[in-house]
């Protein structure tokens, strides 16, 4: 299948790891939300060959980094490469904390993409300039 449609809630309703990959059928790159409970610190770990790129959903994250400490909130964002030691833990005591979270190696690939209707190319092109819609 070319595409597919979900929710993290669909995903399962526990604590813990949601599988997104699989069931959305993502071969590119791995990808899972992760839930945490209020006030869960997180695991200090590290990959071999995998960065990772977190993406805070909904509630406050605390990650802790090479030596410094940050706390996001919804729509931020942590890169962390592959080697580098890091902690995800949930900085509120009422919340649930969601995350996104989506890893891969290999590196960039370039930009690859055009446009299925050549009318958006120019749209495309004006989009987040300053004169654009």
């Amino acid at each position: 299948m070319a595409h597919a449609f979900g929710t993290i809630d669909e995903l399962g309703e526990e604590y813990g790891f949601r599988k997104v990959r699989v069931p959305l059928g993502v071969t590119a790159f791995g990808v899972n939300a992760i839930v945490y409970p209020p006030g869960f610190e997180g695991f200090h770990h590290y990959h071999d060959t995998q960065d990772e790129l977190y993406f805070v959903h909904s509630g406050e994250a605390r990650f802790e980094v090479d030596g410094e400490e940050r706390v996001l909130g919804a729509g931020g964002l942590c890169h962390v490469e592959s080697t580098t030691p890091r902690r995800v833990s949930n900085a509120s005591e009422r919340d649930d904390l969601v995350l996104l979270v989506v890893g891969g190696s290999g590196g960039y690939v370039e930009r690859d993409g055009h446009m299925v209707d050549e009318a958006d190319s120019t749209r495309r092109a004006s989009f987040g300039t300053s004169g654009g819609s």
